[in-house]
């Protein structure tokens, strides 16, 4: 394996000190439960927030069309790679991810793996089965957690399936809470299979109708979520103890975010589901105690 390239003292701090104010800023459910986290894991958790952010940002931005977008993300995965193998680097996010990647040995396949997922969204998105969509949350979720164990430490393989499963579950919760601002754009995530089960229709969500049927595919897909959310519990002892805390704050709010889905009924057409900010410190100061 390669030694970790170097990027001057100077320009690593300054781009540290940049990727923490964009995820203070940014970040909301993740920069709560990076509060969890011995500071110098939190330095990195943010390096690696930062660089999750501009893929995104980089797929998300209206403005321009997708072409552009698509060209976007391909320089931004090249200039990725120049500065993994090279350290040069003229953006301010690189040099800190650079470090984070040399020293915790984040899988460049895990991290480029995320600029696909994004590129998925700049395509129709259509998932006919389960499967199909599972393989679209690795990618924009299973990889984040694929190196937010490598960023903590962690024993064994088997916490590399956890961490996917996680990120899974983590998903699942999001697409939950944003299907009707994501059917307003057109993107309906939810596999046709599951929407045939119930005998909900891709119009009906378009047209935003909840009804008993909206309701029951919700719960169906709540509860597939919280399997997830089951099956990921043991990566909680296969992360370094440093890990823990920012594992069970996150696990906390996104548990807390599907439980507020539930209480709602899944009213998500009229308003944004979240946890209100008093709740998120209450779970990230219960988590740090663990």
């Amino acid at each position: 394996m390669s030694a970790p390239t170097r990027v001057a003292d100077r320009n690593l701090a300054d781009s540290f000190a940049y990727c923490q104010r964009l995820a203070k800023r940014t970040a909301k459910n993740f920069y709560y439960s990076f509060l969890a986290l011995p500071a110098d894991v939190r330095r990195d958790m943010c390096a690696l927030y930062a660089y999750m952010r501009i893929c995104d940002d980089l797929g998300d931005d209206l403005s321009i069309d997708l072409e552009t977008r698509r060209r976007s993300l391909n320089e931004w995965r090249g200039d990725v790679m120049t500065a993994l193998e090279t350290g040069e680097t003229n953006h301010p996010v690189l040099p800190a991810l650079v470090d984070v990647v040399g020293r915790k040995q984040i899988p460049r396949e895990a991290l480029l793996a995320v600029i696909e997922g994004v590129e998925m969204d700049l395509s129709p998105t259509r998932y006919e089965t389960f499967e199909q969509l599972a393989a679209y949350c690795y990618h924009v979720a299973g990889a984040v957690g694929i190196c937010c164990v490598h960023v903590w430490g962690f024993e064994g393989d088997e916490a590399i399936d956890r961490a996917i499963e996680c990120g899974l579950a983590f998903q699942l919760t999001n697409i939950l809470r944003d299907v009707g601002e994501d059917a307003a754009m057109g993107r309906v995530y939810l596999p046709t299979e599951d929407l045939d089960r119930f005998g909900y229709r891709r119009e009906d969500l378009a047209a935003a109708v909840h009804d008993e049927r909206f309701r029951r595919l919700m719960a169906f897909e709540a509860t597939r979520a919280r399997e997830f959310y089951r099956k990921a519990e043991p990566l909680g002892r296969l992360v370094h103890p440093a890990g823990r805390p920012v594992l069970a704050a996150m696990r906390g709010i996104y548990g807390g975010l599907l439980d507020e889905l539930e209480r709602s009924e899944y009213e998500v057409f009229r308003r944004r589901i979240e946890l209100p900010r008093w709740k998120k410190l209450a779970i990230v100061a219960k988590a740090m105690w663990l």
